[in-house]
Parts: C-alpha cells; sequence; structure tokens
C-alpha cells in the first residue's frame, strides 16, 4: 500500500499549484491533505470522501480545492492564492471510511511522504 505525493515547489505569493497523491495497493474511501510547517504541528487542510462531499480547514476554504478521480486513484489538492503562510510540507492520508471525515491525524489510517510546498512573498 502506497500513497505518493506530488506536484510541490516554489511558488509566488498568490500563485496556484496542484498537488497530486496517488494510490496504489488498494482502493481507499476517503482522502486528506494534512501540512506542517517547520517549528509547526501538522495540521489538517482538507479532506473529500467517496461521495465526494468535502470538508476544509478555515484557512483554505475558498482557496482550495480538493478533488478525486476514483480511475486513477489519485486525489488532488489544487491550491490558489497562496501565501507565505501556506508554506509548508503537504502531505496525504487514505481511510476505508466511505463516507465519515475527520480532521484528527489519528483518523488516517495510511500516509504518504510529504512534498514540499513553498511560497515566497
Amino acid at each position: 500500500v502506497q500513497l505518493q505525493a506530488s506536484g510541490g515547489g516554489l511558488v509566488q505569493a498568490g500563485g496556484s499549484l496542484r498537488l497530486s497523491c496517488a494510490a496504489s495497493g488498494r482502493s481507499f474511501g476517503s482522502f486528506s491533505w494534512f501540512r506542517q510547517a517547520p517549528g509547526k504541528e501538522r495540521e489538517f487542510v482538507a479532506a473529500i470522501n467517496w461521495n465526494g462531499a468535502t470538508t476544509y480547514t478555515n484557512s483554505a476554504k475558498g482557496r482550495f480545492a480538493i478533488s478525486r478521480d476514483k480511475a486513477k486513484k489519485t486525489v488532488y489538492l489544487q491550491m490558489n492564492s497562496l501565501t507565505p503562510e501556506d508554506t509548508a510540507e503537504y502531505s496525504c492520508a487514505a481511510t476505508s471510511s466511505l463516507y465519515e471525515l475527520g480532521a484528527a491525524e489519528n483518523w488516517w489510517d495510511y500516509w504518504g511522504q510529504g512534498t514540499q510546498v513553498t511560497v515566497s512573498s
């Protein structure tokens, strides 16, 4: 079972990035994105369930959009209007739960490696 995140990089403030997380080895019900900035705890960013229902942390609402392609077993995080405060390592996570979504780290069973997002001012 593997979750492979990609798409991070260096972008100027106001710019956009799209992160991808490809799952292999099995199917998952729901996916999420978390991020961890230097010196800070990892925090929940967004999640999507089997039906496409989504939830976001307040700072991501209106700027980020999580989506999934079931055929490709891939989840995406489109990030717009990025600010330096969005600089962090972004990680994807997954669970077998089809419909319920949780913001706590221990809700998610499988984790991928992170991809670094750096937003310059």
